[in-house]
């Protein structure tokens, strides 16, 4: 039976070097759980192992995310394959290490998402071609017949064939045939995949939906995910249940249309029953919600929804234009005047919100005028944050075929103009907090500009950093004093 070694003990006590020569003598690998070194760009405490020491023997757990990457629904899917594998019995490793099966979780939203999951396909054949080389995702679902095609693939799983993986490699080991036919995912149930374990112990990410009916018309999204599926509620609740019974405080509810949330059963949304549902549950002190249509944004919503003190004000509202003549062309079923009133709904009900979005430049046919109109639109709305987009053409969507295609230099100089806006404007909401009384939920101690921190976030999603003894996964009182960087705040504890 294998054994695990786990070394614990504080900062600077020699951790790092006798489990360095404990993994040499063992020849095992190293799996970090000091502060979850996990963005490359953080030197995190410290101890932090350097390059020589990371050199010496393969570590897990550090430096695997960069501080641009988001969580994602197809993040938590990749996760929980993972588990299912784990369980098992098969070992995960870094993926450039050589390995027996290589599963790689395709992306198409994007022309580079495709281009980037194919790339990887065929890096993981050159580096062992004897291994199993497994295709899943948006991309197979959208191009079977290519990835099928593909040298470099030897299993091809749909989007709502997932849960199958363990079956489809024993199936391959063994010499028998696995049915491989992609699931219709017009006509499937959601696919029930959970995720028991979590890379950090504060928050935890939560899937509860797939599928989208919105068929934007710059979107390939509803032809690879299919139709609105939701996750059964008692499932939900189920899960998140045992995520507080191992110290989760915070969840963060995600999914393709998270708006849509058990719509296909009478037409109508159910994410307030579901976010009632689990409000109740003991041990978890935040709810938080991934990104929202602007159209459930209702008297009703709003107004049950203030009544949940769990629920963190972190809204993020998709819009994509603030042009309406670019709104329609998109096939979005709102104007930037439905949408401003959506925002004052919120900021009505709640104490100065975070309202953050996303916004595609460069769409089909937008004019320097149109472009112009969305800047002052977003200067308007005044946001928190937005994720600035640059249209990328994709075959089988409406737009792919529009007239009028801006050129990539008019796109980045576009993308360029809203990330300068971008970037007063957070800075303005953020000092709009200084001298408030906010609860920050601590994750992780960092030294920053020579001082130990613990850093963490507040309902509003505002990064803070706090001298103090408390332990991470701690909700403390503090009063915010300014800017410390450009991405956190400085709070003192009281």
């Amino acid at each position: 039976m294998p054994t695990l070694i786990v070394l614990i003990g504080p900062t600077g006590v020699g951790k790092t070097e006798l489990s360095l020569r404990l993994a040499e003598n063992f020849q095992t690998h190293i799996v970090s759980a000091d502060s979850r070194q996990l963005y490359a760009e953080l030197k995190i405490g410290t101890a932090t192992p350097t390059p020589e020491q990371l050199e010496r023997v393969p570590h897990h757990l550090v430096g695997t995310l960069h501080l641009t990457d988001y969580y994602s629904a197809a993040q938590y899917e990749t996760e929980a394959m993972e588990e299912l594998l784990q369980t098992a019995g098969y070992d995960i490793v870094p993926f450039t290490e050589q390995a027996d099966v290589y599963v790689v979780n395709t992306c198409s939203v994007t022309n580079m998402a495709e281009r980037k999951s194919r790339q990887m396909l065929h890096r993981a054949k050159k580096l062992n071609p004897e291994a199993v080389v497994v295709a899943t995702g948006c991309y197979v679902q959208v191009s079977e017949e290519e990835a099928r095609a593909d040298a470099a693939v030897d299993l091809v799983l749909g989007n709502n064939q997932k849960r199958q993986i363990v079956t489809a490699l024993d199936a391959y080991f063994e010499g028998r045939t696995f049915d491989d036919v992609l699931a219709d995912v017009e006509k499937e149930q959601y696919e029930e995949l959970e995720v028991s374990t979590v890379l950090e112990h504060t928050r935890a990410f939560v899937k509860v939906q797939d599928g989208c009916n919105q068929f934007c018309s710059y979107c390939i999204i509803p032809y690879a995910r299919g139709r609105v599926r939701s996750r059964r509620m008692e499932n939900v609740i189920a899960e998140i249940k045992r995520l507080a019974e191992a110290g989760i405080q915070e969840v963060v509810l995600t999914g393709i249309h998270l708006s849509s949330y058990g719509r296909e059963i009478d037409g109508e949304s159910h994410l307030i029953e579901l976010i009632e549902a689990i409000h109740p549950i003991d041990g978890i002190s935040r709810i938080r919600l991934g990104s929202l249509e602007p159209r459930i944004i209702t008297e009703e919503f709003v107004g049950r929804l203030k009544k949940l003190h769990k629920v963190c004000p972190h809204f993020h509202l998709s819009l994509q234009s603030g042009c309406e003549e670019t709104l329609k062309r998109m096939n979005r079923h709102y104007t930037p005047e439905e949408y401003y009133e959506k925002c004052k709904l919120l900021r009505a009900a709640f104490e100065n919100p975070a309202i953050t979005t996303d916004v595609i430049v460069g769409f089909p046919g937008e004019t320097d005028e149109e472009f112009d109109k969305t800047r002052q639109f977003l200067e308007k709305v005044h946001f928190y944050e937005m994720h600035i987009f640059r249209y990328s053409r994709r075959k089988g969507t409406r737009a792919d075929k529009m007239e009028n295609q801006i050129p990539e230099e008019t796109k980045a100089q576009r993308s360029g103009v809203l990330s300068s806006l971008e970037s007063q404007m957070t800075k303005e909401f953020r000092t709009k907090w200084t001298g408030a009384c906010v609860k920050v939920l601590l994750e992780e101690r960092q030294e920053i500009n020579g001082v130990s921190y613990m850093v963490g976030h507040t309902p509003e999603y505002i990064k803070c950093a706090v001298e103090t003894d408390a332990p991470d996964n701690t909700i403390i009182d503090a009063i915010i004093e300014g800017e410390l960087t450009a991405d956190v705040m400085k709070a003192r504890q009281g």
